[in-house]
């Protein structure tokens, strides 16, 4: 009788995105010519769960009404706020809600493929930002968070392309590359 047990989950690294058909979890990886990337998939892992800990600092008094109370009216002194009706407020409780959840499971378990998706977030996240700046003429402090998504964004979609470039092994006139997949 066959084993039936086996059930996918996020240390197994299978069936968590079967669309991009690739084996990223959080083990060190070896790239096909055997060059050692242990060194970049640990400083990769360093950078989610770095950007993890940012959101949740960033985003953790958004998540009930009586702390996103607290730091609208901190951040009010700092940049004019407008006034925010209930609705406003659910929403912004919402999206710290879930930004925490996010958050924690990144820096419980900081595999490559949430920094990937977490890039996709930042993205996002920054052009929304850029347009409430630029075009709604939103106040000043979204600027400060808008700097972070900039930052993490390019940082972990850069290291996620990297990371895949040195497991794959294929032939590249990248420094960058070579350095991490001659790395001991």
């Amino acid at each position: 009788m066959p084993n039936n047990s086996f059930k996918p989950n996020a240390t197994s690294g299978v069936g968590l995105i079967p669309a991009l058909g690739r084996n990223m979890s959080h083990r060190p990886i070896n790239s096909a010519k055997g060059m050692p990337t242990s060194m970049l998939s640990v400083k990769y892992r360093q950078l989610v769960r770095s950007s993890a800990i940012y959101d949740l600092v960033a985003t953790a008094a958004f998540a009930t009404p009586w702390t996103f109370h607290i730091v609208h009216q901190m951040l009010g002194q700092l940049s004019p706020l407008p006034a925010f009706e209930p609705l406003h407020v659910l929403f912004a409780n919402l999206l710290g809600s879930i930004v925490i959840v996010w958050s924690l499971l990144r820096i419980w378990n900081p595999q490559p493929i949430f920094g990937l998706f977490d890039t996709a977030a930042r993205t996002l996240f920054f052009i929304w930002q850029l347009y409430y700046l630029l075009v709604m003429n939103g106040a000043s402090i979204v600027w400060f968070f808008a700097a972070f998504e900039f930052a993490f964004g390019l940082s972990q979609g850069y290291g996620y392309w990297l990371l895949h470039k040195v497991q794959s092994g294929a032939p590249t006139n990248c420094k960058v590359v070579r350095y991490f997949a001659t790395a001991a």
